[in-house]
C-alpha cells in the first residue's frame, strides 16, 4: 500500500519568486546552495548571471526571475542557487528562497488552463491546490534546455553573438 501512495504523489522542492510559490520535481534538483560570487560571461543572454565554481565544476547560473520577465528584486540572505540537472546539463537557478520539500498528491495537481498559458509557456506543468496555498509546478527542462545550449555556446566561443531569447 505504501508503494501505491508514493506512486500517486510527487515530491517537490518549493521555492519563492516574489510573492508566488513554485515547485520543481525533486528528481531534477541536484543540490541547494547559498549565494556565492558569480563570474560574468561576455555576450550571455540577459537572464544569465554568469558562472560559479562548484567544487571544481563550472556551473552556469540563470536568474529565473529575469527569465520569467519579473522585475529584479533586492538580494537577500534567503536567496539561494538551486543546482539542477537537465538532460546531462547542470545549471544553477537563482530563487528568492527555498521553503520546503513536500509530497503533493497527484489528484491535487490540475493542468494549467489554455487561457493562462500560451505557446511560450509549455514549461508550466500544472497548479497544485493545497489547503494553505497554490503552487505553480514547473518543468524547467522545457524552459532551460535552450538556455543551457546558449550558455555552452557563449562560454566556448566568445565570437558567437547572442540575442536575448524569447521563452518558447
Amino acid at each position: 500500500m505504501a508503494k501505491d501512495t508514493l506512486a500517486n504523489e510527487k515530491q517537490m522542492v518549493l521555492f519563492e519568486l516574489g510573492t508566488e510559490t513554485y515547485g520543481l520535481d525533486i528528481a531534477s534538483v541536484h543540490e541547494i546552495i547559498r549565494m556565492q560570487p558569480i563570474t560574468k560571461v561576455p555576450k550571455a543572454p540577459f537572464y544569465v548571471e554568469g558562472v560559479i565554481n562548484l567544487r571544481g565544476r563550472v556551473i552556469p547560473v540563470i536568474d529565473i526571475g529575469k527569465r520569467f520577465g519579473f522585475e529584479k528584486t533586492e538580494e537577500a540572505k534567503n536567496n539561494r542557487i538551486v543546482v539542477i540537472n537537465i538532460k546531462d546539463t547542470t545549471l544553477g537557478i537563482i530563487v528568492d528562497a527555498v521553503t520546503e520539500v513536500i509530497r503533493i498528491p497527484a489528484e491535487s495537481i490540475d493542468p494549467v488552463s489554455d487561457i493562462v498559458t500560451s505557446g511560450q509557456s509549455d514549461y508550466l506543468q500544472g497548479i497544485a491546490k493545497l489547503p494553505e496555498k497554490m503552487i505553480i509546478i514547473l518543468a524547467l527542462d522545457k524552459l532551460l534546455m535552450k538556455d543551457a545550449e546558449l550558455v555552452d555556446m557563449t562560454a566556448q566561443d566568445e565570437d558567437v553573438k547572442q540575442e536575448p531569447a524569447s521563452i518558447k
